[in-house]
C-alpha cells in the first residue's frame, strides 16, 4: 500500500528540477577570451590601409577621405550603391571602409540612432530569418555565443528607431570576402579588424544614415 509519504517522495522526484533550470541556457561571450579573439582575427603586423589577406578590392581598405560638407562629426553614413561607410571626423575628414549589405529587399535605408555597442556579442536569430531560411537559422534558435565564428563578428553597433530596437546592425563579419557584395539578412558588414578600430571611436547617440541601394535608386531615376 502506498503511504501519503512515498507519494510525496515520488512527486517530488518528477518535479524537483526548476524551471528555470530546464529552460535554454542564454547565449554568453566570455570576456577573458575577448583578447585572444581579437588577436586571432588581427593579420600579422597590421597596417589598416595595406594589409590585405582576405583578397579584398584595394578600394574597401580603410581610408581617410574628404567629407562632404555640412555632415555631422561622429555620425555613420552608408553608401549602399558604392558598399562604403563613412564615419565623420572633426575637421572635414571622414574614415571610409567596405562593407556589405543585406540581399535582396532586405536591405532597409532609413536613419537610426547607435543606442547600444558591444564586444563580441552574442547573436539570436529573428523569428522572421528562421522563417525565411531555416536551414540556416533553425539550428541556432536558441541562440549563439560570442565568438570567431559568430554571425556578429567581434563589434556590433545597435541600431533603434526611437527607443525602438529595429534588429538591424553594423557588425563585423567572419565572412569578409562577403564585402563588397550583398550578403546578408538586413545588417551592414565590415570586416572584423576594420570595425575594432572603428569601435572606440563611434559613440553610443551616434546617427547612422543607411541610404538606398542601387536598384532602388534605379527605380527612381
Amino acid at each position: 500500500m502506498l503511504t501519503r509519504r512515498h507519494f510525496i517522495v515520488s512527486t517530488s522526484a518528477l518535479f524537483s528540477a526548476p524551471i528555470a533550470d530546464m529552460a535554454s541556457a542564454a547565449p554568453t561571450s566570455n570576456r577573458s577570451n575577448w583578447a585572444k579573439w581579437d588577436a586571432q582575427i588581427t593579420p600579422a603586423n597590421y597596417d589598416p590601409a595595406t594589409s590585405n589577406p582576405w583578397g579584398l578590392a584595394p578600394r574597401f581598405l580603410p581610408q581617410r577621405v574628404e567629407a562632404n560638407p555640412g555632415l555631422r562629426p561622429g555620425d555613420i553614413h552608408v553608401d549602399a550603391v558604392a558598399r562604403y561607410l563613412y564615419h565623420i571626423e572633426n575637421g572635414g575628414t571622414a574614415m571610409r571602409y567596405g562593407v556589405a549589405i543585406a540581399r535582396g529587399n532586405l536591405y532597409e535605408p532609413g536613419v537610426y540612432t547607435i543606442r547600444r555597442k558591444a564586444k563580441w556579442p552574442t547573436w539570436t536569430p529573428t523569428q522572421a530569418m528562421i522563417k525565411r531560411d531555416p536551414h540556416l537559422y533553425e539550428q541556432h534558435a536558441d541562440g549563439m555565443n560570442g565568438g570567431p565564428s559568430n554571425p556578429l563578428g567581434s563589434r556590433a553597433f545597435y541600431l533603434y528607431e526611437g527607443n525602438r530596437d529595429t534588429y538591424l546592425r553594423i557588425h563585423g563579419s567572419p565572412n569578409p570576402r562577403s564585402i563588397g557584395g550583398r550578403a546578408s539578412s538586413g545588417c551592414v558588414r565590415m570586416v572584423m579588424v576594420h570595425i575594432n578600430g572603428l569601435y572606440e571611436q563611434v559613440s553610443t547617440g551616434s546617427t547612422a544614415h543607411l541610404y538606398p541601394p542601387e536598384n532602388t535608386v534605379t527605380a527612381r531615376s
